[in-house]
């Protein structure tokens, strides 16, 4: 089991039992707590009981593949480049076209929800945090989360 949160709209954080990991899509950066400091751009990464893999862009941005007990989170922000990269359960993103390539089974909105859910033709809840046990614990249909 694990957490999602995010409290601005260029930042995921991930909570398990053993870490905590802050993304920031902005500044291709991961945060957590490391001796080493933050983690800036693409390679792969083990962190408690996450796999992460950031992925150099054509335009030389980073985007995050992160598996956690199976579950794969793709972490892209508004980014719309090597989305052929990622395979994604859930994915944060305020890119409508993003969604429709990766076909994710839940959405976490980053950006214009508004424009995603009328584009997509979803309806969107909101949560603070979002719970997510296990890959079966996850919609059959697709949904939109909106995080505050």
């Amino acid at each position: 089991m694990f957490e999602i949160e995010s409290k601005n709209p260029d930042e995921i954080t991930l909570i398990t039992k053993k870490t905590t990991i802050k993304i920031d899509i902005a500044e291709a950066s991961i945060d957590a707590d490391l001796p080493v400091g933050k983690i800036m751009g693409p390679g792969e990464f083990e962190i408690g009981d996450a796999t992460i893999r950031g992925i150099a862009t054509e335009s030389g941005k980073t985007i995050y593949d992160i598996n956690i007990s199976g579950v794969h989170i793709g972490i892209i922000g508004g980014i719309e480049e090597n989305l052929d990269d990622i395979v994604a359960d859930i994915l944060c993103t305020s890119s409508v076209r993003a969604i429709r390539e990766i076909e994710p089974k839940l959405i976490v909105a980053m950006g214009n929800v508004d424009g995603m859910v009328t584009d997509l033709k979803l309806t969107a809840r909101t949560e603070k945090k979002l719970k997510v046990k296990s890959l079966d614990s996850l919609p059959v249909a697709k949904e939109v989360v909106v995080l505050s």
